[in-house]
C-alpha cells in the first residue's frame, strides 16, 4: 500500500513536471525556433537517462532487434513532437495540453485496422464524445472560432503521430525488443534529426535561453524518470488517471505566467476529453480481464 501512495506521488510529480516543461518551452517560442528547443530537449534527456538505461540492461540491450520498428517509432514520434512544440507557441498550454490527451482516444481508432483488435461500442461512444469535446474547446462553427482552427489541426495530426508511434512501440513489444533499446533509441534518433534540421534556423542563444533551454532538457528528464518509477511500483490500472493532473498544472501555469483562462465553454470541453480519455482507459482494464479470464 506504501509502493503505491509513492507511485501515485511520482506519477503527479511527472506530470506536474511536464507541464513545467511546457511553460518553459512556451516562455521561449517566441525567441528562438522549434527545433532549437526540441534539440536541447532531446540531448540533455538522452545524457541523463542513457547511463541509467545502459546501467539497467547494458550495451546488449540497445541491439535493435527491429530496426524498422524503431524508425517507424522515431517518424511518429518525431511527428508529435515537433508539433507538441509547435502547439506550445501557438495555443494556450492548456488547450495544447488537453488536446495531447486525446491520444487514446486516436490509439483506439488505429488500434482497429493496425493491430487487430475488436472495440466495442462503450469505446466507439468514448471516442466519440472526446472528438466533440475538442470541437466544443474549438467551436469552428462560431463567426470567430475560440481557438485557430490550423494550429490545432496541426497538433491534432502530431497527436495522431503518438498514437501511431504507441502502435509500433506495441508490435516492437510483442517482438521481444527491450523498453531500453525503444527508449534509447528514440532519444538518439530525435536528437540526431534535430541537429540536422535546426541548422538553417539556428539562433545563438544568450545565457538565458541557455538556461532555459537546458532547464527544459532537465525538467523533462526528471520527468521521464519519476514516471517510469510511479510504473514499476504500482499496475498501470492505479497510476494512469493520475497523469491527467498535467492539464490541471497546464491551465494554473497557463493562467499565472501567460494570462491565459480558458473560457467556461472551453473549460466544458477540456472535461469532456479527459473524461473520453478516462473512460476509454478504464474499458481496456476491464476488456483486458475478461479475456485474461476467458483464457
Amino acid at each position: 500500500m506504501q509502493n503505491h501512495g509513492r507511485a501515485i506521488l511520482c506519477v503527479m510529480a511527472a506530470s506536474f513536471l511536464y507541464a513545467c516543461s511546457a511553460a518553459v518551452v512556451r516562455g521561449l517560442s517566441g525567441a528562438y525556433p522549434t527545433l532549437e528547443l526540441m534539440l536541447f530537449r532531446s540531448l540533455i534527456v538522452v545524457a541523463v537517462t542513457l547511463p541509467l538505461l545502459l546501467r539497467e540492461g547494458g550495451l546488449a540491450a540497445l541491439r535493435p532487434k527491429a530496426p524498422l520498428g524503431h524508425l517507424a517509432r522515431l517518424a511518429a514520434g518525431y511527428l508529435g513532437m515537433i508539433t507538441a512544440f509547435y502547439g506550445y507557441r501557438t495555443l494556450p498550454l492548456a488547450t495544447n495540453t488537453a488536446l495531447g490527451f486525446c491520444m487514446p482516444l486516436f490509439l483506439t481508432i488505429l488500434s482497429v485496422p493496425l493491430l487487430g483488435e475488436v472495440v466495442g461500442w462503450r469505446r466507439r461512444g468514448a471516442v466519440l464524445a472526446g472528438l466533440l469535446g475538442v470541437l466544443v474547446m474549438v467551436r469552428p462553427w462560431e463567426a470567430q472560432a475560440a481557438l485557430p482552427l490550423f494550429p490545432v489541426g496541426v497538433v491534432l495530426v502530431g497527436v495522431v503521430g503518438w498514437a501511431l508511434a504507441m502502435i509500433s512501440i506495441r508490435r516492437m513489444g510483442a517482438l521481444g525488443e527491450s523498453n531500453v533499446a525503444i527508449v534509447a533509441w528514440f532519444g538518439i534518433g530525435s536528437t540526431i534529426l534535430s541537429a540536422v534540421l535546426v541548422v538553417p534556423y539556428w539562433v545563438m542563444p544568450d545565457w538565458s535561453g541557455l538556461a532555459g533551454m537546458v532547464a527544459i532538457g532537465l525538467i523533462t528528464a526528471a520527468a521521464q524518470l519519476l514516471m517510469t518509477e510511479g510504473y514499476r511500483m504500482a499496475d498501470t490500472t492505479l497510476v494512469a488517471p493520475f497523469e491527467y493532473g498535467a492539464i490541471v498544472y497546464a491551465t494554473a501555469l497557463g493562467a499565472i505566467l501567460y494570462g491565459e483562462f480558458p473560457d467556461p465553454i472551453g473549460l466544458v470541453g477540456i472535461a469532456i476529453i479527459v473524461a473520453a480519455g478516462l473512460y476509454v482507459w478504464r474499458r481496456e482494464v476491464v476488456v483486458a480481464r475478461l479475456a485474461r479470464i476467458r483464457v
